[in-house]
């Protein structure tokens, strides 16, 4: 019989140090690639193989506690069903929001040296080799998704988290839409794609709400769209004096009419139904359309499909615009 106090210690000791060995691997990337190996070409593995820990040991660390409801053992903290539950959850985040913000600071480094790097190569004239061209472009365009999705995991362990309040604050949603912009659009550009944005009115004012909820839903339709489109993307925000919008509209290729009753569904996404290999997660939609809801609104989409010249996507985000606390 297996004795759950062990079982959990060893888990969560094991999670934690691939954790610190990721963490050290994605710091460590950049930093040492150009005093170690002759091409950056070598930096790319380590920064992959850093995320890969994190991931790995942030699921150790999880299954720890989930782990023994699925095997069917007691935890020993769980005497009470609702109470072990939210204890799980409490933990769980605490984990979530500690690791998601400590890789906030790698990532930038990281970031920082790929533009640095960048901007001495051009600068000197040389022709870039494709081989570091690819590679500057693949960090360039993997640290967002890497930010996101490790935002999504912790909006998920949120979601599912029992008795979680929902706490209004006073939010501009013109500047959080202009940061995202500001993120995504080396990614477009880099494909040759554009990114705008625009209000109406001109000057949108004050809203109360969620202010990380809003900025990962929109984030999350962002991210879609740059993926998808063909040549531009556009977020409008408009508002009456209940609700306040978020449009995202790209030109890309349109969603099929029997795909559009499923994509908020919770981890599908198109190779799903042909048992293909998953190219996504299928969370970042499902996740948004929650948080919507969570504070009383909605995200829907409509899309026309090629042929049609108009073809196109679009997504509107609408919340309550909310009353001061």
């Amino acid at each position: 019989m297996w004795n759950s106090d062990l079982l959990h210690s060893w888990a969560r000791i094991i999670g934690g140090a691939v954790v610190l060995a990721g963490v050290i691997s994605l710091v460590l990337a950049p930093l040492i690639g150009g005093s170690v190996f002759s091409s950056l070409w070598e930096i790319e593995p380590l920064s992959y193989i850093g995320a890969v820990l994190v991931i790995v040991g942030l699921a150790a660390i999880v299954l720890s506690y989930v782990g023994p409801r699925l095997l069917g053992l007691k935890a020993p903290e769980a005497e009470e069903e609702s109470g072990g539950m939210e204890q799980w959850s409490q933990v769980t985040q605490q984990y979530f929001d500690l690791f998601h913000h400590d890789l906030g600071r790698p990532l930038r480094r990281i970031l920082g040296r790929e533009r640095e790097s960048r901007a001495i190569l051009q600068s000197s004239g040389v022709a870039i080799e494709t081989p570091i061209k690819e590679l500057l472009d693949e960090i360039e365009k993997q640290t967002p998704n890497f930010r996101l999705m490790m935002s999504n995991i912790q909006v998920l362990v949120q979601l599912e988290a029992p008795n979680t309040s929902v706490k209004l604050q006073a939010l501009e949603p013109s500047e959080m839409v202009r940061r995202i912009v500001d993120r995504y659009f080396p990614i477009a550009a880099e494909s040759q794609k554009e990114i705008t944005w625009w209000s109406e009115p001109s000057e949108f004012g004050i809203v109360y709400s969620d202010g990380s909820a809003i900025e990962h839903i929109v984030a999350n339709l962002v991210d879609n769209a740059t993926r998808f489109t063909n040549t531009h993307i556009e977020i409008k925000l408009t508002k009456n004096p209940t609700h306040f919008f978020i449009r995202v509209w790209d030109d890309g290729p349109g969603i099929a009419p029997h795909y559009i009753q499923h994509i908020f569904d919770r981890g599908w996404t198109p190779e799903f139904t042909r048992g293909d290999e998953k190219s996504s997660s299928g969370l970042g939609l499902f996740i948004a359309r929650s948080l919507a809801r969570r504070y009383g609104g909605e995200l829907t989409v409509e899309s026309v499909t090629e042929p049609d010249p108009n073809h196109h996507t679009a997504f509107l985000l609408s919340l309550p615009s909310g009353e001061p606390e």
